[in-house]
């Protein structure tokens, strides 16, 4: 079965930091461009970061200089470190991977940043 599954949410505090994963099973996620998004409550999913089969990356301005995205193609795992976290990244973080001719989506982990 192809799926990519997050882990990684949870409750923080504001200024805290969290680790998101993104494992995929079934397909070699190397070959895939993959994003992180995310949704808050009666808001649109939007972008929050993507890395490239090449490495290159790019994140919301939102996000810019708290966020980190990476991959570990051994572990054929895309991860996204969030350090200094708002209330206002509150949201499920969904992970997506794609080629031209195919995607993937994750279950979606919850992210709640609240004192």
């Amino acid at each position: 079965q192809l799926q990519l599954v997050e882990s990684g949410g949870g409750l923080v505090q504001p200024g805290g930091s969290l680790r998101l994963s993104c494992a995929a099973s079934g397909f070699t996620l190397k070959d895939y461009a993959v994003g992180w998004f995310r949704q808050a409550p009666g808001k649109q999913r939007e972008l929050v970061a993507a890395i490239t089969s090449g490495g290159s990356t790019n994140y919301a301005d939102s996000v810019k200089g708290r966020f980190a995205i990476s991959r570990d193609n051994a572990k054929n795992t895309v991860y996204l470190q969030m350090n200094s976290l708002k209330p206002e990244d509150t949201a499920v973080y969904y992970c997506n991977g794609r080629t031209p001719v195919r995607q993937h989506w994750g279950q979606g982990t919850q992210v709640t940043v609240s004192s």
